[in-house]
């Protein structure tokens, strides 16, 4: 098996026995196991049990970052690009639940990962950057601080997700467009400028 080919394995079974055990209980030998894998294979792709889970961390939010970039470069009106936002961040719990459940449950636990990779600076900047291009298109309004605001936009989106994981919100695949499109509502609408009839 080719060695990339190899290092996706035992990735991919890291994340389950992370989603099923939890971090912190499981060892290198479950995830060896998992993987079917040499437990000394293991250590010839990854230094250590955190270093697999920081390979995680960093994978997924590169991907979601490309995935955010992807949607700014179509152009479309600001409220737009954040309900795509919305869409790819929160569908991602019925795409790849496990990934969520170690995000959520693991990384949460382990601020230093975060403060550590760049990754998640970079999502942030691009929501900012989302949002101030609607206040200077006259979409949204201008009174808002769009850092302040692209925190509350990811907030709810992150604190929605932990409802999920937790077993605390309805999750099917209804429940997911309905979390979208309420977000939205709830807080992109609240960035929108008035319009004479509103006002």
């Amino acid at each position: 098996m080719p060695a990339e080919e190899k290092r996706r394995q035992i990735l991919d079974a890291a994340v389950r026995v992370f989603a099923r055990k939890g971090y912190h209980t499981c060892r290198v030998g479950d995830i060896a196991e998992e993987a079917g894998v040499a437990h000394g294979l293991l250590y010839h792709y990854f230094d250590s049990k955190e270093q697999v889970l920081e390979t995680i961390f960093r994978e997924t939010w590169t991907l979601m970052i490309e995935a955010i970039q992807g949607v700014e470069s179509l152009g479309e009106p600001a409220r737009e690009q954040l309900r795509k936002v919305a869409a790819i961040v929160l569908r991602s719990w019925c795409d790849t639940p496990d990934i969520v459940r170690v995000l959520v449950r693991e990384v949460a636990r382990s601020p230093h990962l975060q403060q550590e990779i760049g990754e998640t600076e970079q999502a942030f900047a691009a929501l900012e950057r989302v949002i101030r291009k609607g206040q200077e298109s006259g979409e949204f309004r201008e009174d808002v601080d769009p850092r302040f605001a692209s925190f509350i936009f990811y907030g709810a989106l992150e604190e929605i997700l932990t409802g999920w994981v937790m077993g605390q919100l309805p999750d099917g695949e209804d429940d997911v467009r309905l979390a979208e499109l309420t977000i939205v509502e709830m807080l992109c609408d609240g960035l929108l400028t008035a319009s004479p009839a509103r006002a």
